[in-house]
């Protein structure tokens, strides 16, 4: 069993979306709602589903292609914003689906160019209104090892507990031993902490181990406390919490 708390919202849950969802696309919004739908397609995080009638049908491309899906049956269509398509970006489901989704779009998240809650840009995929992301100030003491290379000692960690993944430990740039970390060109984003600024590999016994560490220099403003922090993939080091070993976690999430 993990030691942080897991996910309990079923697949297929819906509930309202009592916020305002925005997207765009070329520059152009292409859909503007304050009736969406949250459904967990699977436990982590829901999804969006759009009353069809409030994306905009200037951009709308029927393709003709009727799905037969779990969920029920769906009419795929296309999305075109001036000289932008985007081919299979979205269905809308009909009256023989599951109770409640007759009418609704449910659209690619990757296929418009960003997404908006109220007025704040959001990535990745919706935010879980069942989670909590909280980033706490500790005096516990976090060592990061890897292959018996020390790469990070701290007493001053920030710690970020997500609902459903393992705590994070960030660390200040001052106590993380630069000399084994090489930058990395990846970006990554989150729904709660905004995108990365920084990932870094790390070279331990002759071997690189890409991408093991990482850090958000303008995060979220809840997150704020992380800014310019460092942390490292807890599934993939040697971490310690007041001199005992942690047991790494199976799945990687940062």
């Amino acid at each position: 069993m993990p030691d942080y708390p897991g996910l309990i919202t079923p697949v297929d849950h819906m509930e309202p979306v009592p916020r305002r969802v925005r997207a765009t696309l070329g520059g152009r919004v292409v859909l503007d709602t304050t009736r969406a739908v949250y459904l967990w397609e699977i436990a982590p995080y829901p999804q969006f589903y759009i009353p069809a009638a409030d994306i905009d049908p200037d951009v709308l491309v029927d393709e003709d292609h009727v799905e037969k899906l779990r969920r029920g049956t769906a009419r795929r269509f296309g999305l075109r914003a001036g000289e932008i398509s985007r081919a299979a970006a979205g269905r809308v489901y009909t009256q023989d689906s599951l109770p409640g989704l007759a009418g609704l779009a449910r659209l690619d998240w990757a296929a418009l160019d960003s997404w908006f809650e109220e007025d704040e840009e959001i990535f990745v995929h919706p935010r879980n209104p069942y989670a909590r992301v909280d980033a706490l100030r500790s005096t516990r003491r976090v060592r990061v090892e890897l292959e018996g290379l020390l790469l990070a000692e701290s007493a001053s960690p920030v710690m970020v507990f997500e609902t459903g993944l393992p705590t994070r430990y960030y660390l200040n740039r001052g106590e993380v031993d630069f000399t084994h970390l090489r930058p990395s060109a990846t970006i990554t984003a989150c729904p709660y902490k905004g995108r990365t600024t920084g990932y870094w590999s790390v070279e331990a016994g002759g071997t690189t181990h890409a991408d093991l560490a990482w850090s958000y220099d303008f995060p979220t403003r809840d997150l704020y406390p992380i800014a310019g922090l460092i942390s490292f993939y807890n599934e993939k080091v040697d971490i310690r919490l007041d001199g005992v070993p942690l047991e790494r976690p199976s799945t990687p999430f940062s």
